[in-house]
């Protein structure tokens, strides 16, 4: 591809994070010229990967599943740029706080019996949940849902960490018809999780390309900036990336086509295209186009997010503290001051400077507790996690961390909540009357790094008319 095919991009990707990313490696895919605009001065958004002090640690996602094919591809596309590192066997347990200890999530009937997580109640209401009745409310929350087909005690200490762990939310507020469609579909196609999931998997005959989904938990060998690093090497081929963009504005001009205009290293430049993708918080959107489309923003920028705050603690030498899992979750009803504990060192290499170390990721903050993120000092944030941490994890006071590192974020996690609905359909209407633009990101399609490559993929692939098989 030329310099001056570059110069003339048929596409425009508004945002450097994963989606974005994933547009443009998309379109470099299919040769599509494109111009990736950031603003902030790197890319990848709020994937960023750190080196201090011998460890390697993540300051934002910290693994991603290849639930589909495309997280798969991607991986092909962009090797040996970067290297999928897939989570060691020994981190597969995941545990849950329950009164004064970690217990593990059962992996199966006999250790479903035995937990004390669930009530008696509940897991013998197991084999029956079968001839509970299909939902009938389109609007039905994952907790709802959960409590009328598993009982309350599964919602508590299965389904309401799990979603604080992805979504950092409310059960009770998150739609399952948006949030997790899959789990939606059990119960009004099937009429049972159980009975659903089997017919499910006798129904199913995988393609070749199917199998490449292993839903197997990973990052990137040496870091997930790696993988934004390696796909801007690899489709700087066919486009350009541009950080540091501001006073970006965007303006359809005659036949369906669009004009947009951007300031770099202090000098103008305008281009003509025939797609623009946009991939940035909802809010963020009506200063980019007309002044006459702020209406049409009303709805779309009020997208609930749940804010975060991560604190990473490593230890150089932390013996005899059983960290052998992937992580730990906390349910809301157990009233403490974290979400949950990752423990990235059992899951991957390279990660601490010594055998015996250990490394910690704690969140904090989302739906559950907001103002740990928005209302307390990074000061006052680091002291709770430290202090969950020791007691949770029962790791003696006499042993000080050798690495503390605080990332907060205000809009970190979407919420695909009672309001979301509207919010797709004003999308849904601005596409349909200007073709080639498109509204994307964590406004739509799910959240998580499968579901953000998944639709940036997609998108590429629909520009250029390609069907994957």
């Amino acid at each position: 591809m030329t310099a001056e095919d570059k110069q003339q991009p048929r596409v425009v990707i508004i945002g450097g994070g994963l989606t974005g990313m994933s547009v443009a490696a998309g379109c470099d895919m299919h040769e599509i010229p494109f111009l990736l605009l950031e603003r902030e001065e790197r890319l990848g958004g709020q994937i960023q990967t750190r080196q201090q002090g011998g460890y390697t640690f993540e300051t934002g996602p910290n693994t991603g599943s290849v639930s589909t094919p495309e997280v798969a591809e991607l991986f092909e596309y962009v090797s040996p740029e970067a290297e999928m590192e897939v989570a060691k066997s020994a981190s597969e347990a995941r545990w849950i706080w329950k009164g004064d200890r970690f217990h593990p999530l059962p992996s199966g009937p006999i250790s479903g019996l035995t937990t004390p997580l669930f009530s008696w109640r509940d897991k013998l209401h197991i084999p029956f949940e079968p001839l509970v009745k299909r939902g009938t409310d389109p609007n039905e929350s994952v907790g709802d849902l959960a409590e009328r087909r598993l009982g309350k005690s599964m919602v508590d200490y299965a389904v309401d960490p799990f979603i604080g762990g992805v979504y950092a939310g409310d059960p009770y507020k998150l739609v399952t018809r948006l949030a997790l469609p899959k789990l939606y579909d059990l119960d009004r196609k099937y009429g049972s999780f159980i009975g659903g999931s089997m017919k499910l998997m006798r129904e199913r005959k995988p393609t070749e390309r199917d199998k490449k989904a292993t839903k197997k938990v990973f990052n990137v060998v040496g870091g997930l900036s790696r993988l934004i690093e390696g796909i801007e090497r690899k489709a700087s081929r066919s486009g350009r990336f541009v950080t540091g963009a501001t006073d970006i504005r965007i303006r359809p001009v005659e036949d369906h086509r669009y004009e947009v205009t951007f300031t770099s290293g202090g000098e103008s430049e305008t281009v003509r295209c025939d797609h623009v993708v946009t991939t940035i918080r909802p809010a963020l959107l009506p200063p980019l186009f007309p002044d006459d489309w702020a209406g049409r923003f009303d709805r779309i920028r009020t997208l609930v997010y749940a804010p975060i705050t991560e604190v990473v603690v490593g230890f150089d030498h932390l013996p005899g503290v059983e960290r052998r899992a992937f992580g730990a979750l906390v349910p809301t009803c157990e009233r403490r001051r974290v979400l949950g504990i990752l423990f990235p060192s059992s899951c991957f290499d390279g990660r601490v400077p010594y055998e015996d170390s250990a490394l910690f990721t704690i969140f904090m903050g989302g739906l559950r507790n907001p103002e740990l993120v928005t209302g307390t000092s990074l000061e006052e944030r680091q002291e709770i996690a430290l202090s969950e941490l020791y007691e949770m994890m029962r790791i003696p006071r006499e042993i000080r961390p050798d690495l503390v590192f605080v990332a907060p974020y205000s809009h970190a996690i979407p919420e695909y909540d009672l309001t979301t609905d509207g919010i797709h359909e004003d999308i849904r209407r601005l596409e349909a009357e200007y073709p080639g633009l498109q509204i994307a990101g964590g406004v739509r399609d799910g959240i998580g790094m499968a579901k953000r490559i998944t639709q940036g993929i997609s998108i590429a692939d629909a520009i250029a008319g390609y069907r994957r098989e």
